[in-house]
């Protein structure tokens, strides 16, 4: 099994550097993709908003 063409044929720092950099592009990657999801509306807490908001304007015209 000889890996990626022309990858064993480099210093071994340079093949750190590599895979370091692929590594902090993944996790950057993740990081960026979890925070853009997280950051964005959250339908469900909308909607359980507008619940409860409905719900309080019952009561008070029952009581």
């Amino acid at each position: 099994m000889s890996g990626i063409s022309g990858f064993g044929a480099l210093a071994p720092k340079t093949k750190n550097i590599i895979v370091a950099g692929g590594l902090t592009s993944f996790v950057f990657g993740v990081y960026f993709y979890t925070m853009r999801a997280v950051g964005g509306t959250d339908e469900l807490q909308v909607a359980i908003d507008k619940f409860e908001d409905k719900k309080h304007q019952d009561e008070a015209k029952a009581n």
